[in-house]
């Protein structure tokens, strides 16, 4: 079966009532075991005081008074996970209960690739803008003596259009920097798989990164900053290496050597399959239609 949400902008207020109506009419004309959401949590007004099990799944950063309000109205029928840990931590705050199930790749559309050339490229692939880190990037790479493929789009407006101007375009076609463009599944296997290292130094804190596990698939490790949900994705010596500046970016790139990459392929297969997350998830389902029954 399938119900279309009748509102197009979650923005607006009488779009949110039409959705909030037709996910209470879903929910009565399937009767499900347990109703997940990943839309938006005002969607679930009506159906918070209800016994039905539900289960609110964050992307994003979250908090706030409309978490601790579901929380209380909602009380044991409905549990929260985020795609985090430092996600969950974020919810825990407002209130109700929280399990972190990271998002998951399919390792078997990565193609591992266990050797690169000396001489491989490093590789940035995210969207190109000053979070994203792509200009500390370049001066990383710069500064190693290293190239560089920049993949990924970039803001046609705006002051990420002022920064791609300033900060990215002036270095293209220099001292080994090069823009890739946008790339598709089969383009983003083959400059995952042979580059040295995926270098993205975020600078803002990522709620997951699926790049990362992506990366790590292909045996390439991560060269990135210990914020957001990175610490939970790259292994410290392993997978990879954090780093804070230009200086510590450089000496990670030097030691790439140390790092196995089938071990980075192990663990995107161990800690970021589908398996794993859908595990996860009908874990919670089952614990909820128990706790119910």
């Amino acid at each position: 079966m399938r119900f279309a949400w009748p509102g197009r902008r979650s923005t607006s207020r009488g779009d949110t009532v039409r959705n909030v109506l037709a996910l209470r009419r879903a929910a009565g004309a399937f009767k499900p075991d347990v109703l997940h959401s990943f839309s938006r949590l005002a969607y679930l007004l009506p159906l918070l005081p209800n016994r039905l099990p539900k289960v609110m799944s964050y992307q994003r950063h979250t908090g706030g008074r409309q978490v601790t309000l579901a929380a209380r109205l909602g009380g044991r029928s409905l549990r929260f996970t985020g795609c985090s840990e430092f996600i969950c931590a974020q919810g825990r705050r407002a209130g109700g209960q929280w399990t972190a199930i990271h998002n998951f790749i399919e390792p078997e559309r990565f193609t591992f690739v266990p050797h690169v050339p000396a001489n491989a490229p490093l590789v940035f692939l995210s969207r190109i803008e000053s979070i994203k880190g792509a200009d500390l990037a370049i001066a990383i790479a710069r500064a190693a003596g290293r190239r560089l493929v920049l993949a990924g789009n970039h803001a046609t407006t705006g002051p990420e259009r002022e920064f791609w101007d300033a900060k990215i375009a002036p270095q293209l076609g220099r001292d080994g920097v090069e823009w890739f463009g946008e790339v598709n599944d089969v383009q983003k296997n083959e400059l995952l798989g042979r580059a040295a290292a995926l270098l993205v130094p975020i600078q803002w804190d990522e709620p997951f990164g699926i790049v990362f596990a992506e990366a790590m698939a292909c045996g390439t490790p991560v060269l990135t900053c210990a914020r957001g949900a990175t610490p939970e994705i790259v292994e410290e010596g392993r997978t990879g290496f954090f780093l804070r500046t230009v200086e510590e970016g450089v000496a990670a790139v030097r030691r790439l050597g140390e790092l196995d990459r089938a071990a980075c392929r192990r663990a995107a297969e161990d800690r970021f399959s589908a398996r794993m997350c859908g595990g996860q998830y009908l874990d919670l389902f089952r614990t909820m239609t128990d706790s119910r029954a």
